[in-house]
C-alpha cells in the first residue's frame, strides 16, 4: 500500500472523527459547549423527577427537551458570568445537594436499580452527571442572587401588582393549628422480658461459635430480613432507628454487638463493611409485641390525660410530662400550622374536620401510636387581599420584578455571548 493510500485513509479517518464530535455538540455559548449526552441527561432528569410518562409521545418529548436546551443556553450564560466574577461553590455543599438530588431521584423511580434504568447507566456515572448538573444549578442561583441582590419593590408598585394580577394570585388554602399529644403502645414488662430472654439466649449461641446467618433465619423476627441471614444491604446515615445506627456505626468489620434495644425490640447486629457513611450490616431481631391489653391501658392513660385539660390543666406541662414525641421537650406538643388538605395522616385530617376550635379529641390511633388532638385554629380558604396579606403580595410582586429584569438581563447576555445552536 503507497504512502499517499495511508495518508488517504488517515484523512478519512480523522474526518469521520472530527464529523462525529460535531455531531455530539448541541450549541456553543461562548466557551461553553452544550453537549447532546448533556441535554439528553437533563431532559431525562426532568421527565423522572416530575414523573412524566413520554412513551409513545414523541411531541411532548420533543417539546421537553426543546425547552431544556433553552434553559441549558441560559445557565451556560451564567457561567460564563460565574467564571468572569469568580464565583465559586463550596464542595460539602455541592455533596450534600448532590445526595439529595441522588435520594430524591431514587425515591421518585424507586430503587437504585430502577433508577440506573431510567438512565440507562450505572449508578457511579449517574452520581457524576448528577454532580456537575448540581454545580452548575448552584453556580447559576448564585451569580443570579448576586445580580438580584438589591432589587425592592416600593408601595405602589405592590399596589399595581395586586390590582393587575389579584385575579391571578392562588388563594390560601383552608389551614389548621393543631397540638397533640402521643402516646406509643410499649409492651408490658412481662413481655420485655421474654424478648429479652430470648435474645440473650441467642448471643450465647453466637458466642459459643453458632452461625449468624443461620441463627437470623431460625430466629429473627424481622420478616423482610431474616431469610437472608438479617442481611439489611448498604443503607446510609439516617435510614436506621437511632438506637441501631449509634451502635452499628461504632462496629468495626465483620465485628458482632452486645444487645442493643430499640421501638421494634431487641437486636444483635453484625457489621459487614463500612463505606464511609454508608454500612452493610446483618441482625437478628426479637420483637416486643404490645398486647390487646397494653393498648388499652394507653388508651385509657389519654382519656385521663384528656379530662384532666378539659378540667383545666396546663398543656404543657401534662404534654411535657407524658407525650411520647421526640419533639415534645422542644415544641410542647404544639404541631403548628398545616393546610387541611396537606395534613399527611389521613387519620388526623378526619380528627380534625369535627373538631371546633378549642376542642380536644378522643384518642385515636395511627401508626405512631395512639393521639389527643386540639384544634387551636381554624382559617378557611380565601382570596388574597392587600390588608391581611401584604407581606405575601410583596413578596410575589418582589418574584415578578425580579423575573421581568432576569428577563431583560438574559437578553442582553445573548447580545453579548456568540450563540450557535447546531440542529441534530
Amino acid at each position: 500500500m503507497t504512502i499517499k493510500i495511508y495518508l488517504f485513509l488517515f484523512m478519512l479517518v480523522i474526518s469521520a472523527a472530527a464529523q462525529q464530535l460535531v455531531e455530539a455538540i448541541e450549541a456553543v455559548v461562548g466557551n461553553e459547549i452544550i453537549l447532546k449526552t448533556e441535554v439528553d441527561q437533563f431532559t431525562q432528569n426532568y421527565i423522572v423527577q416530575n414523573r412524566i410518562d413520554v412513551r409513545n409521545n414523541d411531541a411532548l418529548l420533543k417539546s421537553i427537551r426543546h425547552k431544556t436546551l433553552e434553559s441549558l443556553i441560559e445557565q451556560k450564560l451564567l457561567l460564563e458570568k460565574a467564571v468572569l466574577d469568580t464565583v465559586t461553590i463550596d464542595d460539602q455543599l455541592l455533596d450534600e445537594k448532590t445526595n439529595e438530588r441522588l435520594q430524591y431521584l431514587i425515591q421518585q423511580v424507586g430503587s437504585e436499580e430502577k433508577l440506573e434504568q431510567a438512565f440507562g447507566s450505572p449508578m457511579k456515572q449517574i452520581r457524576k452527571d448528577t454532580r456537575k448538573i448540581v454545580k452548575e444549578q448552584l453556580l447559576v442561583n448564585k451569580v443570579r442572587q448576586k445580580q438580584f441582590l438589591d432589587v425592592t419593590v416600593s408601595r405602589r408598585e405592590v399596589e399595581e401588582f395586586y390590582k393587575t394580577y389579584n385575579d391571578s394570585l392562588p388563594p390560601l388554602q383552608g389551614t389548621v393549628k393543631i397540638s397533640h399529644i402521643l402516646k406509643i403502645v410499649a409492651p408490658s414488662e412481662e413481655a420485655q422480658r421474654a424478648a429479652l430472654k430470648k435474645i440473650e439466649n441467642i448471643r450465647e449461641q453466637l458466642t459459643a461459635g453458632a452461625s449468624f446467618e443461620e441463627l437470623a433465619k431460625k430466629y429473627s423476627e424481622d420478616p423482610g430480613s431474616a431469610q437472608r441471614g438479617g442481611d439489611l444491604g448498604f443503607v446510609g446515615r439516617g435510614d436506621f432507628v437511632p438506637e441501631y445506627e449509634q451502635a452499628a456505626f461504632n462496629l468495626k468489620d465483620g465485628e458482632v454487638s452486645d444487645i442493643v434495644q430499640s421501638t421494634f425490640g431487641y437486636h444483635i447486629i453484625k457489621m459487614v463493611e463500612r463505606r464511609g457513611e454508608k454500612i452493610h450490616t446483618k441482625h437478628i431481631l426479637i420483637q416486643t409485641v404490645p398486647t390487646k391489653e397494653d393498648e388499652i391501658r394507653t388508651i385509657n392513660e389519654l382519656k385521663e390525660i384528656r379530662q384532666q385539660l378539659i378540667n383545666g390543666a396546663d398543656w404543657d406541662k401534662l404534654a411535657l410530662k407524658y407525650s411520647d414525641d421526640e419533639n415534645v421537650t422542644k415544641d410542647h406538643g404544639h404541631l403548628g400550622v398545616f393546610e387541611i388538605d396537606k395534613l399527611v395522616i389521613p387519620a388526623f385530617k378526619q380528627v380534625v374536620d369535627t373538631l371546633k376550635i378549642g376542642e380536644i379529641s378522643e384518642p385515636f390511633k395511627t401508626e405512631f401510636g395512639y393521639h389527643i388532638v386540639r384544634l387551636d385554629d381554624r382559617q378557611d380558604k380565601r382570596k388574597m387581599d392587600l390588608e391581611h396579606d401584604w407581606d405575601r403580595i410583596e413578596m410575589y410582586a418582589k418574584n415578578y420584578k425580579i423575573e421581568k429584569e432576569y428577563r431583560k438581563w438574559i437578553a442582553e447576555l445573548k447580545e453579548q455571548v456568540p450563540i450557535q445552536i447546531n440542529k441534530i
